[in-house]
């Protein structure tokens, strides 16, 4: 109890919470609702209320979305197509919020975030004044985006795409490789490692120079491959 006297005179002269903030504690979404020096009430976007000890917050995290303001940034993800065309995509994104009175007007961006398991990810970035306007306008651009690939781009829903071959094909074993007159040279050791453009920590100067970053202070540096090494007893 006297903890939480503490804590509560401590959140009364530093105010991390104030009275009807909107916050994020023990992975809920709500809003203070009432807040005494023992106890603290947070109401939860279902109605119901979470009562907390003051002394959790001064001892946890937690989120505050409305400690300086109340305009917040919020996503909308969609899987798809590799064949999707992003740009169409992106200005029917500028559409949805440009006609709706939950945007704020700061915030706008599609963005191509994730390219494997034979999908893309797109990611909606989008802003609004406050947390719940922004929960509706996540819905709203989810529902539009993916309304209008299935009206305007079927292509793009995603696939799994499998490569079949009849049973003698593989009985008889990868076809020989075709032989030319003239003979390959042999690639070079720069070319057989790929070039500077495979390489991070060597290969070039600014390589070089982040590979050394990375070499403790007791450890010498990698020789070249025109270096010698002297052995002595």
């Amino acid at each position: 109890m006297l903890s939480n006297l503490i804590a509560g005179i401590q959140i009364a002269m530093t105010q991390p919470i104030r009275m009807e903030d909107s916050v994020v504690v023990e992975g809920e979404w709500g809003w203070i609702e009432e807040l005494t020096l023992t106890y603290v009430a947070v109401q939860i976007w279902d109605d119901r209320r979470l009562v907390l000890p003051t002394s959790y917050f001064t001892t946890k995290p937690f989120q505050n979305w409305t400690r300086t303001s109340s305009a917040v940034l919020g996503t909308a993800e969609l899987d798809v197509d590799w064949s999707t065309a992003v740009e169409p995509l992106r200005a029917e994104l500028r559409s949805v919020c440009e006609g709706s009175e939950l945007w704020d007007g700061r915030v706008c961006v599609l963005q191509v975030t994730d390219a494997v398991g034979g999908m893309i990810r797109l990611r909606a970035l989008v802003s609004a004044a406050d947390a719940p306007s922004l929960w509706d306008l996540r819905c709203l651009v989810r529902e539009r985006l993916v309304a209008w690939v299935w009206e305007n781009q079927r292509d793009a829903l995603p696939r799994t795409r499998t490569e079949v071959e009849a049973f003698d094909q593989i009985a008889a074993g990868p076809p020989a490789p075709a032989t030319t007159g003239a003979k390959r040279a042999a690639p070079s050791r720069a070319e057989a490692d790929g070039g500077d453009d495979a390489r991070v920590f060597s290969g070039g100067d600014e390589a070089e120079a982040r590979g050394a970053a990375f070499t403790g202070p007791g450890e010498p540096a990698p020789a070249s491959p025109g270096d010698k090494i002297i052995s002595q007893r």
